[in-house]
C-alpha cells in the first residue's frame, strides 16, 4: 500500500483533516442539544453515555479499531464534549436573560 514514511505521514495527515471536519460537525451537534436543553441537568445523562460506549466499541469491533483505543478516545472525547455543552449552555442562558 505505502512503501515510504513520507506517503504514511501524508495518508496519516489526510485522515487528521477528515476526522476535524467529522468532530467539527459533531461540535455543532452538541452546541444544539444546548440549545434544546432547557435545564442544566440534563447535560449528563450517564446511560446514554454508555450507551455510546457500547455502540462505539461494537463498532469498532467490526472495524477493526481496538477497544483500548476506542473506549478511551470516546470517553475523553465525551467528557470534553460535556464540558463544552455546559458551556455552550451558561452562554446561551446568559443571552435569553
Amino acid at each position: 500500500m505505502y512503501s515510504t514514511m513520507k506517503e504514511v505521514r501524508k495518508e496519516i495527515d489526510t485522515i487528521d483533516k477528515e476526522l476535524v471536519l467529522i468532530l467539527a460537525r459533531r461540535q455543532k451537534c452538541i452546541e444544539l442539544a444546548a440549545l434544546i436543553k432547557d435545564d442544566k441537568n440534563k447535560i449528563i445523562d450517564e446511560e446514554r453515555i454508555e450507551d455510546v460506549i457500547r455502540n462505539v466499541n461494537k463498532f469498532s469491533l467490526t472495524c477493526g479499531l481496538s477497544k483500548e483505543i476506542s473506549e478511551p478516545l470516546w470517553r475523553k472525547l465525551i467528557d470534553l464534549s460535556i464540558e463544552h455543552e455546559f458551556k455552550e449552555f451558561s452562554r446561551l442562558t446568559k443571552e435569553k436573560v
